[in-house]
């Protein structure tokens, strides 16, 4: 707050005052005052004045000065409020009740959307168990009527499952901390896991499976790693090539200060410049824009949020028409939460 912008906005008391001196002096004039009494007055009241617009603004500007240093500093600009004191001058006292009417309405308005998110979200967790039933029931049909025909609508109904589970971790993925407990873990127990659940589509497309030196121990959600590892697994078989078998290894690295899980395939691969792009919300790439690929782009996004949450790190390489490798990172530690 410079001294120059304060007086620009005090130019008409500033301007009244002189008119009103002006005034004074030619009063003065009238009467037979000595210079002592005609140069007192006027120098009293443009003093007093001037006291009074110095103790001003330097009460104004140290407010204003610490709201700006506040605001710097704070990451969440909407707490300013809890901070700053109430001020001893009538604008900042106006600011201040404002900013709390603000922030009041302002946590009204985002507990009703939090509290229709949270509805919509239970909605849709229902749903999910309730679909669950049926497809069940039909999957029992189907084991005890086998033929060509049940077959494919079993592993369509694969499908349909691996898309429903993907939709409930997704409803769950931004309260991951309310719904996981990390633990100990045997790596190979999660890996043969995530294998059993996709074992049709995995023999369907004649896979080769190489899984060795996974006797590790990591500190993760079971559930939650089983759901990544499938996620990676069904990326594998989608963009495999079409002439070649799909070949996958899984292998584990103890390091110092981690542990380290290889997946690795020799499926399509991805281009170059997309390969900082695939975890994006809604990336498709090249390869899922193909018409038999059919990509939400929703697979890798929800891995690396859930990752995150979980504080394990997900890296991937890839060489188009080679294959891909995504390295999965455990840092050693027993923290539980």
């Amino acid at each position: 707050m410079r001294f120059r912008d304060f007086l620009k906005d005090k130019l008409l008391t500033i301007y009244l005052l002189t008119f009103a001196i002006i005034t004074i002096e030619i009063f003065l004039l009238i009467y037979p005052f000595g210079r002592f009494v005609k140069i007192y007055i006027p120098a009293s009241i443009i003093g007093l004045y001037l006291v009074a617009i110095m103790i001003e603004y330097f009460s104004k500007k140290a407010f204003y000065q610490k709201l700006e240093e506040l605001l710097e500093e704070l990451d969440e600009k909407y707490l300013i409020n809890e901070i700053i004191k109430m001020p001893g001058f009538l604008e900042g006292k106006i600011l201040k009740t404002s900013l709390e009417q603000i922030n009041k309405s302002m946590l009204e308005h985002v507990n009703k959307y939090k509290y229709l998110q949270e509805d919509y979200k239970e909605y849709i967790e229902l749903w999910i168990h309730e679909i669950k039933l049926p497809i069940a029931t039909s999957k029992l049909v189907i084991e005890n009527n086998k033929n060509t025909v049940t077959k494919s609508i079993d592993e369509e109904l694969d499908k349909v499952e691996n898309y429903i589970e993907q939709a409930l971790y997704y409803a769950r993925s931004n309260t991951v901390e309310k719904d996981y407990y990390i633990r100990k873990n045997n790596l190979k127990d999660m890996v043969n896991e995530s294998i059993k659940k996709n074992k049709n589509s995995l023999i369907q497309e004649k896979v080769t499976l190489n899984i060795h030196d996974l006797e590790q121990t990591v500190y993760t959600d079971s559930k939650w790693l089983i759901f990544i590892l499938n996620q990676i697994i069904q990326n594998s078989v989608k963009y495999r090539k079409a002439d070649a078998n799909l070949k996958i290894e899984m292998y584990a690295k103890e390091g110092k200060e981690n542990c380290i899980l290889y997946i690795q395939d020799n499926g399509i691969g991805i281009k170059k410049g997309e390969i900082t792009r695939v975890f994006e919300k809604g990336f498709t790439g090249t390869n899922g824009r193909k018409a038999n690929k059919k990509s939400t782009g929703i697979g890798l996004y929800l891995c690396k949020k859930l990752c995150d949450k979980l504080a394990i790190a997900i890296e991937l390489n890839s060489v188009q028409e080679e294959g891909t490798e995504i390295r999965l990172v455990f840092p050693k530690g027993s923290y539980l939460v």
